[in-house]
């Protein structure tokens, strides 16, 4: 069903040529992507960091390479990709709810936005020299991944990967003015798309010579159908709040007298409470490699290896307070009580104004619990019967919900512009004909 009506939106969109130039950009601009995504960084040996990479899968840095696209992996000028922009708009988030200053500068409208924005790209710089730092240093520890090693190779790999950084934020940028989507998110989509034709033609070759078994493949297909349609599901799961506008006569016109709803979304946040989990995890292993090599670090390395207990229960943890702090932001009931009040809405039962407040946010509280809780589930599940059935692949539940969700993002944002569009030519035609008239 969603293939199906992917399929439809992108045939309806190509119609269109202000539609088709913004998918085209955008298209472009993940090409530009993939190529830096295969440039190498100055004095990489990139035979020796890809074989170590490969044992390294189920580490944190290899997980944190499937974010990537391989970047890491292969020691490339992406290879930190936009996750240090994405912890810097956490950190910029926290402010924004905490501190009065940024508090004030929201509060500007479009222009505090865009203040707040080019906060998040400063901040981005000092994050990304951190995490840049310790990938040259850990890329000095791998015998053979780097010709020359010294403080050439670490000024130079920390100046790159920085650039390489604020490049891939500014192209993100540029896909959500001019192109389809949000930028960041497909980047990081496509990033994980990347990986799963080779995975797929490792897998093939796993079963043509009989080390791995039909049947977990099949099995592997069918959970992944269902994990798929049930994130679906619950993505497009609403509660819709009933309505009602009182009549008023302004004048000689009657207006209000009707009914309508609050649509609430059980996943209101989106794919970001996953995002910002990911990226709180992964931003330690950048300082932890400073003081590799010592018995203490080791021992936190593998209490923090994902797929272990402790991981677990924070990555799942930091997906539940991320999907309520993010609602939070993105969904004010006070506002939408005092607006319904203001044009004589009201829900039936409810009394107007802070009642009427307190009540959505109730509701709100209590569709978000089942719909982050799910997400946790799903991210942390598959990582399990992936290792039961040793699949050389990792599609797990967080690939999957970030995949599922920017495509459904994506397409919504496709409809909006077609139906835009569609009011467009109509009134267009309109005028035209009341001209002729």
């Amino acid at each position: 069903m969603m293939g199906a009506n992917v399929f439809k939106t992108l045939l309806n969109a190509f119609k269109i040529e202000d539609v088709r130039n913004r998918i085209l950009f955008t298209l472009g601009i993940l090409a530009v992507f993939r190529l830096g995504a295969h440039v190498p960084l100055p004095g990489i040996n990139m035979d020796a960091l890809a074989s170590f990479f490969q044992r390294a899968a189920g580490t944190l840095l290899g997980f944190y390479d499937i974010f990537v696209g391989g970047a890491l992996g292969r020691g490339t000028i992406f290879g930190l990709g936009v996750m240090p922009y994405i912890s810097a708009s956490i950190i910029m988030q926290l402010l924004t709810a905490t501190v009065p200053f940024f508090q004030r500068v929201q509060q500007e409208g479009e222009e505090g936005r865009r203040k707040l924005n080019q906060y998040s790209r400063y901040l981005t710089i000092p994050i990304a020299a951190i995490q840049a730092s310790g990938v040259a240093l850990f890329f000095e520890r791998i015998a053979g991944a780097v010709l020359n090693p010294g403080p050439g190779f670490v000024l130079t790999t920390i100046i790159t990967l920085i650039t390489g950084t604020m490049l891939l934020t500014w192209l993100g940028e540029l896909i959500t003015d001019r192109g389809i989507g949000n930028g960041v998110s497909i980047i990081i989509m496509v990033g994980i798309l990347a990986r799963f034709p080779g995975d797929m033609l490792r897998m093939a070759s796993m079963i043509k010579a009989g080390a791995m078994p039909f049947m977990s493949v099949i099995f592997f297909i069918a959970i992944a159908i269902g994990v798929t349609m049930a994130v679906v599901l619950i993505t497009q799961g609403q509660r819709k709040i009933p309505v009602q506008y009182a009549q008023r006569v302004i004048g000689r016109k009657v207006y209000g007298g009707r009914s309508t709803h609050i649509p609430l979304n059980m996943n209101a946040a989106g794919i970001i409470p996953i995002i910002f989990a990911q990226a709180i995890l992964t931003f330690p292993t950048s300082m932890l490699t400073f003081f590799s090599g010592s018995y203490a670090v080791e021992r936190i390395s593998q209490v923090f290896k994902p797929g272990g207990l402790l991981y677990n229960i924070l990555y799942g943890g930091l997906i539940i307070i991320f999907a309520y702090f993010y609602t939070s932001i993105v969904f004010n009931p006070t506002e939408i009580a005092e607006n319904m009040k203001k044009y004589g809405g009201f829900i039936p039962g409810i009394r107007p104004g802070q009642q009427t407040a307190q009540y959505i946010d109730r509701v709100l509280s209590r569709i978000t619990l089942p719909g982050a809780v799910f997400f946790a589930i799903i991210a942390i599940l598959p990582m399990y019967l992936m290792n039961s059935l040793r699949i050389p692949m990792y599609f797990g539940g967080t690939s999957l919900l970030i995949v599922v969700g920017v495509i459904l993002d994506t397409v919504r944002q496709l409809e909006a512009h077609l139906l835009m569009r569609y009011y467009e030519g109509f009134v267009r035609r309109r005028k035209v004909r009341g001209r002729r008239g």
